[in-house]
């Protein structure tokens, strides 16, 4: 049985090419290839390699930083969502019944706003991917694009795993 066959987890559905793009199949032979490195003891039967896919935000930061990481660069995901703070509390009534009453609000995160999705540093430059499937940038996000080229880093916006490509080997 191959690896394939083996991982069953976000299966296609049938017209969509983007899980067998070759850049998806590139990033999974670097993954396999750092499992060898990292685990040199286990057999080939026993690895299996994550099911990339580009279709989603959260999938395409996934698979821009562990190519990066795989290919000896540092790479790290920004999260700049804030916390909730909860301010309701739980209250039994006299019939022993319990429930939740109040309300919590969200407080806003200590970083920069409009930052960019991911950090990394490639080559010994500074670069900051901003990763967008649906939406636009926002105005806050296009003034931080405009800080990080004005200080002499560089900002790229990435909608899918093959335009991430495109930029990397264009760095080189």
């Amino acid at each position: 049985m191959d690896l394939e066959s083996c991982n069953t987890k976000n299966q296609t559905k049938p017209g969509l090419t983007v899980r067998g793009s070759e850049s998806i199949r590139i990033l999974k032979d670097l993954a396999l290839a750092h499992s060898r490195t990292k685990f040199p003891t286990l057999p080939e039967y026993a690895r299996t390699v994550y099911n990339y896919s580009d279709t989603t935000a959260n999938g395409l930061t996934k698979c821009i930083i562990d190519y990066l990481r795989y290919s000896a660069h540092q790479a790290e995901r920004i999260n700049s969502t804030g916390r909730f703070k909860d301010d309701s509390k739980v209250v039994t009534d006299v019939l022993g019944t319990s429930r939740r009453i109040g309300t919590g609000k969200w407080i806003p995160g200590a970083g920069t706003k409009g930052t960019a999705d991911i950090s990394c540093t490639v080559w010994g430059r500074s670069i900051k991917i901003e990763v967008k499937k649906k939406d636009r940038q926002s105005e806050d996000q296009q003034k931080y694009q405009e800080q990080v080229e004005r200080a002499g880093g560089i900002y790229w916006i990435c909608r899918t795993f093959d335009e991430f490509l495109d930029h990397y080997e264009d760095l080189r």
